[in-house]
């Protein structure tokens, strides 16, 4: 009973939690396969990352001993079909003895036939003393998120929705709900392709926290614009749809690449740069810039699951530096007075205000906190400070929403 999904969905794990290589990455390097069946991988590796801990919870009590790691992911496999799947429980079994002899481990199909039948004996109730939410959230990422932290990691147990921006005059899709910000949301696994308005450049997918910063901006027909760190072109797409001229930069050849191909299928225009923007200089000033910085990326962890099980509280630390040096760097493209929104999708505090504090400090930029009325489709996003915080736990009853902070600046 060999299963191409969960074959593919192994070596998934396997890249990610063995390599330490991002889920997206794993998913390029796998064989060519039916867009369905590579889609059906994906969701299966990414529900085992994202209810990690839970499953190791639940398949403790049934190993003596701790197994080689391979082994141990074909039976998270094996028990996430049983637990979140509802996979019958013999094609559950069965699936995960044949993929541990497929996959070379041929001594080990007794052991995971023995334990996942046992998983399959307890069903459901196997869960219910356990504390899910703490269990899949590493320790350094619940204590950093304060008392928001359960909120969070219950969002993160399920899968995200699918959102969308519409380029302006765009009517709603059938089958889409229009959130109070202005995004248009679909049920989780759905198939962009199948939207129309997707081939044709009307609409593009961006989550609706995703979709704030460039909003905030405001920026204004004929305004001279600059996108930092701008692939793949979201936020770029948004800000030339509102008629500025927006000149989009992007270190990276590839992703530049990616982002001019975006804005091309969109019918929308920018200039794009290939260069690291702490060392680029514009020919004249800006009117306005959005950086969108290179972060933790916690705030995607819902549509991410890796980033948890990838991220060390030591990739911040760095992080950090280079954003503080973005910061100055696009305060040095701006006119006195010109706006900046600095944007991270990160859960992380550090990555937020004291970035902003270190910023002011400087004496090149001031803090223009955002007003009520900005944010009058979303208060409960306005912090004290007059930033913008969003976070999974947020609009529980829509489907919540990825994690992001951002300022706004003003050059002195």
């Amino acid at each position: 009973m060999a299963d191409p999904t969960r074959e593919s969905a192994f070596d998934l794990l396997k890249t990610v939690l063995e390599k330490h290589r991002p889920l997206e990455e794993a998913l390029d390097a796998l064989p060519a396969q039916q867009p369905r069946d590579r889609a059906a991988a994906h969701r299966l590796a990414a529900g085992v990352l994202r209810r990690m801990g839970t499953l190791d919870a639940v398949l403790e009590p049934y190993l003596r001993r701790e197994p080689p790691d391979p082994v141990r992911n074909v039976l998270r496999i094996g028990a996430a079909g049983l637990l979140f799947l509802e996979t019958p429980g013999h094609a559950a079994v069965a699936t995960a003895v044949a993929l541990a002899r497929t996959r070379g481990l041929a001594p080990f199909a007794g052991l995971v036939n023995a334990v996942l039948r046992k998983v399959a004996a307890a069903g459901p109730a196997a869960l219910a003393d356990l504390d899910s939410p703490r269990l899949d959230t590493p320790s350094w990422l619940w204590s950093a998120w304060g008392q928001a932290a359960r909120a969070i990691a219950t969002a993160h147990q399920t899968e995200a929705p699918l959102d969308l921006t519409l380029k302006p005059g765009v009517a709603l899709p059938e089958g889409g709900t229009l959130l109070p910000t202005g995004s248009a949301r679909f049920p989780a696994g759905t198939r962009v392709a199948d939207i129309p308005g997707f081939e044709t450049g009307a609409l593009w997918v961006q989550d609706a926290a995703a979709a704030l910063p460039a909003c905030l901006l405001d920026a204004q027909p004929g305004e001279r614009v600059a996108d930092l760190c701008a692939a793949p072109g979201g936020k770029t797409g948004q800000l030339a749809a509102a008629g500025a001229s927006v000149t989009a930069v992007e270190r990276d050849p590839e992703r530049a690449a990616r982002l001019a191909a975006n804005l091309r299928h969109w019918g929308l225009h920018a200039d794009v740069i290939i260069a690291d923007a702490t060392a680029w200089t514009p020919a004249a000033p800006f009117d306005a810039v959005l950086l969108d910085a290179p972060c933790s990326a916690t705030g995607t962890i819902r549509r991410h699951p890796d980033v948890a099980r990838l991220k060390r509280p030591r990739d911040v630390e760095s992080l950090i530096k280079t954003q503080d040096a973005l910061l100055a760097a696009a305060a040095s493209m701006l006119r006195p007075g010109g706006r900046l929104i600095y944007a991270v999708c990160s859960l992380q505090p550090e990555e937020g205000a004291p970035r902003i504090a270190e910023a002011v400090r400087t004496g090149r930029l001031r803090d223009d906190p955002f007003r009520p009325g900005e944010l009058a489709a979303l208060p409960e996003a306005l912090t004290p400070e007059g930033f913008l915080r969003t976070h999974p736990g947020l609009w529980p009853d829509r489907g919540g929403m990825d994690g992001f902070f951002a300022a706004r600046l003003i050059r002195v």
